[in-house]
């Protein structure tokens, strides 16, 4: 009698039910990745893109592993282990990005925070420009017009090139992610190992 005769034991399917909702969740979980990062990717990067990330990591890092070396061959550990740590780059990307807009020490962004301040002040001027009629009637709200088209214009400037940026940022992320899986796993074989009599 083989292997595959054998009744299965209610272990070995709780065991294999797991697995498939591990897996589902898995390719669940990079889906949304991918759309909501695809979603994001457009304007300025907004403080919810940090929740959404730091929330996308958390699930991935509850409810899925990273590939075991020992099972499957050598190509499908580098496969999954690839796949497992872009996707954590990619939340790291998502959860970093307002922040890189933001805060100079993070990002430099040599020169071009100097270009999107002029950008701001050109876009201040046009609303002036074009509300100038309406000054007599309203200064406040002119002056309102004026700061708030600045604003845009410096924010949408800093986002785009956050995003032209952001992939080096994910992929140096998913560089460490794979790393860090690979030391893990490396070390559970070299126990497992010095386990056995």
């Amino acid at each position: 009698m083989d292997d595959r005769s054998r009744p299965a034991s209610p272990g070995s399917a709780i065991t294999g039910a797991e697995r498939r909702a591990e897996s589902r969740t898995e390719v669940l979980s990079t889906a949304l990745v991918g759309v909501l990062a695809f979603a994001l990717a457009s304007g300025s990067w907004q403080w919810f893109s940090t929740y959404l990330g730091v929330t996308l990591l958390a699930l991935i890092l509850a409810f899925s592993r990273p590939p075991d070396p020992l099972t499957g061959g050598r190509g499908s550990y580098v496969r999954g282990l690839a796949a497992y740590s872009l996707v954590v780059g990619l939340c790291v990307a998502m959860a970093v990005a307002p922040a890189m807009q933001r805060w100079e020490w993070l990002f430099p962004m040599p020169g071009t925070r100097a270009k999107c301040a002029h950008l701001g002040s050109y876009a201040a001027l046009h609303a002036q420009a074009v509300l100038n009629d309406l000054a007599g009637q309203d200064g406040a709200a002119l002056a309102y017009a004026r700061s708030d088209r600045s604003e845009h214009a410096v924010n949408d400037c800093l986002a785009s090139t956050t995003t032209l940026w952001l992939p080096v940022y994910a992929l140096a992320a998913a560089l460490l992610a794979a790393l860090g899986a690979w030391l893990v796993s490396r070390r559970g074989t070299s126990r497992e190992t010095a386990g056995e009599p």
